[in-house]
């Protein structure tokens, strides 16, 4: 289930183009899934960022989030284990 979530946070990130410079916040991850879920989201999160494939950016608002483009071939390979890029 974890893996499925990483997948899908990384597919949602990717496909609103999230890399390097352009972010969103930390606080919209887990928007478009069920509510129940939004905790462990945030939780593979914080767990994405650890593992350097998330890049965090405080800002005075909230926490900013986007694409590591460093890690690009390896965010792909975790995508397309779940969905068609």
């Amino acid at each position: 289930m974890t893996e499925a979530i990483k997948a899908w946070i990384l597919f949602k990130l990717l496909r609103h183009r999230y890399w390097g410079e352009k972010h969103t916040s930390f606080d919209n991850l887990p928007k478009g899934k069920p509510s129940h879920l939004a905790k462990q989201i945030r939780n593979v999160g914080k767990e994405l960022i650890k593992d350097d494939l998330l890049l965090s950016k405080p800002a005075h608002y909230g926490q900013e989030i986007s694409l590591n483009p460093k890690k690009k071939e390896e965010i792909e390979k975790i995508i397309s284990k779940y969905y068609k890029i």
